[in-house]
C-alpha cells in the first residue's frame, strides 16, 4: 500500500518538481520510503508503506532495465506468489520478493491483460522505455484510488486529488454535475467526475493506455451482472450458504498475506465478526482486533462494545477498545477533512481516522467489513425495490438526500439547472444488464455508491495514518458469487439474509440477530455545542459567502433546525453542506 504519482508530457520533458510536490502530499500513505524516476517526458514518484518484501529490493519506482520497464504500484496482489511461479516457468528472473515486481513482470509477459490475472486491490502506472507507451490501471472494484488532471499536453496522475492540487495549474471551478451528485448521493460522485472541473478519476476495472503522441485507449476489463443464472437453478438455500461461507473464508485467508503484523477492525457487527470467526476457523491465534466508541448524544449510543466484546472473548483475540470523548472528536475533525481525497459527508470518517491512528501503533495491515451491505443486500432501501415497477423513482425516493426541488432551494442559480442525479440513475438502469429492479439497484450500488462512499472513506482515513486496509467482502470472486444469488435470499428479513444464515456456522447468534447498527459518531448527526460552533464558523467565513454555492436562506434554515433536516439515511444535511465548504477551505480552494 502506497502513494503513487507521475507526469506524462506529450510536448516536452516532464517536470520532476511537480512530481516531488505531489509526493509531499502523499507521504502519509507511504511514510517508510520514497523515490522518483524520470525518463524524458515521463516521471514517476512513489511513497512506500512496507508490507511485502521489507528490503530495499522492493523499492519504487521499480525499474527493470533488462525488460525496459518502470512501474509505480499501490495495493496488494494476493496471488502474487502463484503468479511468480508462472512467470518463473516462462523464464523470468526476480531480484526481489515483492508483489510489485510480479506486477512488472506480469505486465511484460501479458501486457495490459495482466490485470485479469490479479487477485487483489491495485492502481499502477507502467512505462515502456522502448515504445514510450504508458499504461494506467485500477482494480475491479475501485478499492485503490487513481486521480488525474490534464492541462494542454500534460497529463498528471496521483493517488489523491489534493496531491494533484499541490502540483499546481488545476481548474478548481466547482463541477455543477458533480455537485448535484454530491448533494443527492450522500457525497458520492461517480467516476470520472470529481467536485472540481480540473480533476477526474479513472473508472474501476479500467486500463488507460497512452501512446507517445497523446493518443489514448481506455478499456474495461471486468464487469459484473447481478442476477440469477440458468446454471444455478438447482442451487438450494443450503448450497448458497455453503458457497458463501467457503468463498468468504478464502477471501479472508488471502488477505492475511504480509511480512508485517495484521489485525481486524471489529465493530461488533456481523461483517467484521464473521471475518474474525473465519480467521479463527483457519487457525489464526492471537489475532489483534480493535474497536472504537464515542460519547452518546441525544440518546444515540456511541459504541457497540457489547457486541465486539462477545466476539473478542469467544475467539480469544488480543482486543483493544478506543474510547473517544467529544473534545477529541472535535480536535480530529480538521485532520479528517484534510485527509479526504474528496469531500465525504459520512460522519464516521473521523471515527476511522481516530481508530486508524490507534491501530497503526500496533499493526500495519487490517481487515475491515466494508462492502457487505452492498454485495449482500443489507440496506433499508433494498426491500422497497423488490418488485418495483419504477425503480428510478423508487430509488431516488428511498436513497437521495434531497429531491431536485430542494436542490433548487439549496443551491444558487449558477450551480443548479438539470436533475443530473435522477437522469444518471435512469440512464444506468436502462443500460444495466441486470433484469429486475432490485438487481439493477444492487448493480448500481456496487459499481457507484460503494466505490465513492465507504471504500473511499476507509482508504483515505487508514492511509492518512500509514495503515493498509483490506476488504475481503470485495474479493471479486466473492462479489461474482453474491451477484448470482437470487435477490430474495439477500434482501429477506431486513437484509443480508443469506450472509447471516451462512455466518451461523461460526458466529454467535446474539451478534447475528442484533439490531442493525452503523459506525456511530452521534456528535456529527445531532450537532450541538462546539460542533455547531465549528459548522457555523465554516459557513460564515468570507470564503464560503463569496463562493456562493449555497443559498443563505437554506443554510440559515439548516442552522436553525439541524435535527429536523436529516437525510433519508438519517444523516445531517447541515453537516453535508458544511463539510463541502470545510473541505474546500482546507485545501485553499
Amino acid at each position: 500500500m502506497c502513494g503513487i504519482c507521475g507526469e506524462i508530457n506529450f510536448g516536452g520533458a516532464a517536470d520532476p518538481n511537480a512530481v516531488r510536490a505531489m509526493m509531499e502530499v502523499l507521504r502519509p500513505r507511504g511514510p517508510d520510503a520514497g523515490g522518483i524516476h524520470g525518463q524524458g517526458r515521463v516521471v514517476f514518484g512513489h511513497c512506500r508503506l512496507k508490507i511485502i518484501d521489507l528490503s530495499e529490493a522492493g523499492q519504487q519506482p521499480m525499474v527493470d532495465a533488462e525488460l525496459g520497464l518502470s512501474i509505480v504500484f499501490n495495493g496488494c496482489i494476493y496471488n502474487y506468489k502463484d503468479l511468480r511461479q508462472d512467470l518463473e516457468a516462462k523464464g523470468y528472473r526476480f531480484f526481489s520478493t515483492s508483489d510489485t515486481e510480479v506486477v512488472l513482470k506480469a505486465f511484460h509477459a501479458w501486457g495490459r491483460d495482466c490485470v485479469k490475472r490479479f487477485l487483489g486491490m491495485f492502481a499502477f502506472a507502467a512505462h515502456e522505455r522502448d515504445s514510450g507507451r504508458v499504461t494506467l490501471a485500477r482494480d475491479r472494484l475501485g478499492i485503490k484510488p487513481l486521480y488525474y488532471a490534464e492541462t494542454g499536453r500534460r497529463f498528471r496522475f496521483a493517488s489523491s486529488l489534493p496531491a494533484l492540487l499541490a502540483a499546481g495549474d488545476i481548474d478548481t471551478t466547482i463541477d455543477k454535475v458533480a455537485l448535484h451528485h454530491y448533494m443527492s448521493w450522500h457525497a458520492g460522485v461517480p467516476a470520472p467526475l470529481t467536485i472540481l472541473k480540473g480533476v477526474r478519476k479513472v473508472h474501476p476495472a479500467t486500463t488507460l493506455t497512452f501512446e507517445p503522441d497523446g493518443t489514448r485507449r481506455e478499456e474495461t476489463y471486468w464487469s459484473l451482472v447481478v442476477g440469477p443464472r440458468e446454471e444455478d437453478r438447482h442451487m438450494t438455500e443450503a448450497d448458497w450458504r455453503a458457497a458463501v461461507l467457503d468463498s468468504l473464508g478464502t477471501a479472508v485467508s488471502r488477505r492475511q498475506i504480509a511480512d508485517v503484523p495484521t489485525g481486524v477492525l471489529l465493530s461488533g457487527g456481523l461483517d467484521s465478526s464473521v471475518i474474525v470467526a473465519l480467521l479463527a476457523k483457519n487457525g489464526q491465534s492471537g489475532l489483534k482486533t480493535f474497536s472504537v466508541g464515542f460519547d452518546a448524544v441525544n440518546g444515540v449510543e456511541g459504541d457497540e462494545f457489547k457486541y465486539s466484546d462477545i466476539i473478542a472473548e469467544r475467539f480469544e483475540t488480543d482486543h483493544a477498545k478506543l474510547v473517544v470523548d467529544g473534545s477529541r472528536t472535535l480536535e480530529a475533525l480538521p485532520a479528517a477533512i484534510h485527509a479526504m481525497a474528496e469531500p465525504q459527508m459520512s460522519h464516521d470518517a473521523v471515527a476511522f481516522l481516530l481508530l486508524s491512528q490507534e491501530v497503526a501503533k500496533h499493526v500495519k495491515v487490517i481487515q475491515s467489513g466494508q462492502g457487505a451491505d452492498e454485495v449482500f443486500g443489507g440496506y433499508h432501501w433494498y426491500p422497497k425495490l423488490m418488485g418495483s415497477t419504477d425503480p428510478t423513482a423508487d430509488y431516488a425516493r428511498a436513497y437521495f438526500d434531497r429531491d431536485h426541488a430542494e436542490m433548487r432551494e439549496a443551491l444558487t442559480p449558477d450551480y443548479v439547472d438539470e436533475d443530473y442525479s435522477r437522469d444518471y440513475i435512469a440512464r444506468f438502469f436502462a443500460e444495466s444488464r441486470s433484469q429486475s429492479a432490485i438487481d439493477k439497484t444492487l448493480d448500481l450500488d456496487q459499481r457507484i455508491m460503494l466505490v465513492d462512499d465507504p471504500v473511499k472513506r476507509v482508504d483515505n482515513m487508514t492511509m492518512a495514518c500509514g495503515l493498509e486496509a483490506r476488504v475481503p467482502f470485495l474479493d471479486h470472486e466473492l462479489v461474482e458469487l453474491a451477484g448470482r444469488i437470487p435477490a430474495e435470499l439477500k434482501v429477506r428479513d431486513g437484509g443480508k439474509y443469506i450472509l447471516k444464515e451462512a455466518a451461523r456456522a461460526v458466529v454467535p447468534a446474539e451478534v447475528i440477530d442484533r439490531p442493525k447498527g452503523y459506525f456511530p459518531v452521534p456528535a456529527l448527526k445531532h450537532i450541538r455545542g462546539p460542533f455547531m460552533e465549528f459548522v457555523r464558523d465554516v459557513l460564515d467565513r468570507p470564503a464560503a459567502r463569496e463562493r456562493g454555492i449555497f443559498n443563505r436562506s437554506y443554510v440559515d434554515h439548516l442552522l436553525a433546525d439541524p435535527d429536523g433536516t436529516l437525510t433519508p439515511k438519517g444523516n445531517s444535511k447541515l453537516w453535508q453542506v458544511a463539510l463541502l465548504e470545510a473541505w474546500l477551505q482546507s485545501h485553499s480552494i
